[in-house]
């Protein structure tokens, strides 16, 4: 089920909303938690419902373990904790990765090893990763509560099942045995509601509409087909805000459901295009991710603390896992090892800068021109992202150099004799490029690049009431322009309708979430 539909927004939610607060409200606080865990069940199994057994045995297994690990009386040995992360990984690696593997041994080796095509189960790896820092942080004694039905839901809880963010159970599971949560609170609704709409609008009226630039381009590329300079380009700039406003719109929303509940979700997307250097990239992009890849794969690895070439290993250790865990296939891995290049790069340029006594804050222009360059790595790694081959993600990224040549469509500007010859004197032929819409695409990038770099993100729209747990404490700006910060108030009702009313007349537009594949 998607939160952009209307089976889930006209039925699940609020069913599950009304349900919560009749039962919570007449004070069955425990039957209240289990009817938020069934109606997460039921959001999980309406894709597949033969995986719903696969997530109840992860939960199982990984509560038994958890409690294992955590009892005060028998400390365990590492051996008990290798064997939890083991089952997890084994679990995660035979659905995510056998056929990926499998596929390279007969690259290899010639030889011609079959596999029945295994269907990802929804989720797989950000339930996974929830449960192996609930193993970790249990045998570190650093998890305090045990209780069976907050954690079923802790891992259940639909809002940020199968997208993210990963939670860590010292964020949520203390707010489950909070008393307020089962009253009805106007404030949170209001909240809620109206984070929920701006995400739904991202995705709907943003992701959407651009995505329609993104798939023939890459798919021609992929096949062999030669783009030129603006074809490229446009798909890649299309992708790039594609993925922003997809990924952005399905945080929003997640965080507004939840807090519909009276919970508040830890914040995972944070204007990430505004970065003016690639480790700040990474703290505003997936930032649960990232959280999780530093403090359970770099820290162990040693991080910093064993000199400077064995931390530049462990960064793109660590990131070309990272890429991995995106996806079974070997264009995750350039990309991640291509971010991980950037991240090697930016702390030697940070210790260069420190050396020379550069260390006060940038200039104005300074910023733009960081933020600049860093938003065209960006792109120039999307491309790896979402190529489903390396020749694919090559051939555009010679296209973006200009070998190919520029090809762009007559139009209004481009009709008369003196204008054509003036745009050829420049290398530009104008023609019928079959993968670049002309001036209706780059309005569009270039309303969307607007919309990312000059206005307020959600969560400094809604700071006046905390719409979400900080992740990187102190990461979120204040916004300069305090009335267009959200108040309840008719003005932003009727803006939040509005929004609400566009995006429900586009959801015949069905598309899934970018990152449910992951």
């Amino acid at each position: 089920m998607l939160f952009n539909s209307y089976i889930f927004i006209f039925g699940l939610l609020p069913v599950a909303v009304i349900g919560f607060f009749l039962i919570g409200g007449r004070g069955h606080h425990r039957v209240a938690i289990a009817w938020l865990v069934a109606m997460s069940l039921l959001f999980y199994g309406w894709w597949n419902p033969a995986y719903v057994s696969l997530i109840l045995f992860s939960i199982l297994f990984n509560y038994g373990m958890g409690v294992m690990l955590g009892s005060e009386k028998r400390r365990p040995v590492r051996l008990h904790l290798a064997l939890g992360i083991t089952a997890n990984l084994a679990l995660l690696g035979y659905y995510k990765y056998a056929n990926f593997f499998v596929a390279n041994v007969n690259a290899l080796t010639g030889a011609s090893y079959h596999m029945e095509t295994i269907i990802l189960p929804l989720a797989i790896s950000f339930f996974t990763f929830q449960q192996i820092a609930f193993l970790v942080d249990a045998y570190r004694g650093e998890t305090r509560e045990y209780n069976f039905l907050h954690y079923c839901l802790f891992v259940t809880f639909f809002p940020q099942l199968i997208a993210g963010p990963i939670v860590h159970h010292k964020e949520m599971l203390p707010q489950f045995a909070q008393d307020k949560i089962f009253r009805l609170n106007r404030d949170d609704l209001a909240v809620g509601l109206t984070i929920f709409t701006i995400g739904l609008f991202k995705k709907v009226m943003l992701a959407d509409e651009i995505a329609q630039y993104v798939s023939p381009a890459f798919a021609a590329a992929d096949n062999g087909e030669i783009l030129t300079f603006f074809e490229a380009w446009g798909a890649a700039l299309s992708y790039t805000l594609q993925l922003y406003f997809d990924f952005s719109g399905y945080s929003d929303m997640a965080i507004g459901i939840a807090r519909m509940f009276g919970i508040r979700l830890p914040l995972n997307f944070n204007a990430p295009y505004k970065a003016a250097n690639i480790i700040e990239f990474w703290r505003r992009w997936h930032m649960t991710l990232s959280r999780f890849l530093r403090d359970y794969l770099y820290f162990p690895l040693g991080g910093s603390r064993r000199g400077t070439v064995r931390r530049y290993v462990n960064v793109m250790i660590t990131m070309v896992l990272g890429g991995l865990w995106h996806g079974a296939a070997w264009t995750f891995v350039a990309w991640g090892a291509l971010h991980g290049a950037y991240l090697g790069v930016n702390h030697a340029w940070r210790g260069l800068r420190e050396r020379l006594g550069f260390t006060g804050p940038s200039r104005w222009w300074g910023r733009t021109l960081a933020v600049t360059i860093t938003f065209l790595a960006v792109v120039v790694a999307w491309v790896f992202f979402r190529a489903t081959s390396f020749n694919g993600a090559l051939a555009i990224l010679k296209a973006m150099t200009g070998v190919n040549g520029a090809v762009v469509p007559p139009g209004n500007l481009l009709r008369e004799a003196w204008s054509v010859d003036m745009v050829n004197a420049l290398g530009v032929e104008v023609g019928r490029p079959a993968y670049f819409d002309g001036l209706k695409q780059a309005k569009k990038i270039i309303g969307m690049l607007l919309i990312v770099f000059l206005l307020p993100t959600t969560q400094q729209l809604m700071s006046r009431f905390g719409a979400a747990l900080e992740t990187y404490p102190g990461e979120v700006p204040g916004w300069r322009r305090q009335w267009m910060l959200w108040r309840p108030s008719r003005s932003w009702a009727l803006a939040a309708s509005a929004m609400a009313v566009l995006a429900l007349f586009h959801l015949v537009r069905f598309s899934e979430f970018l990152y449910y594949q992951f």
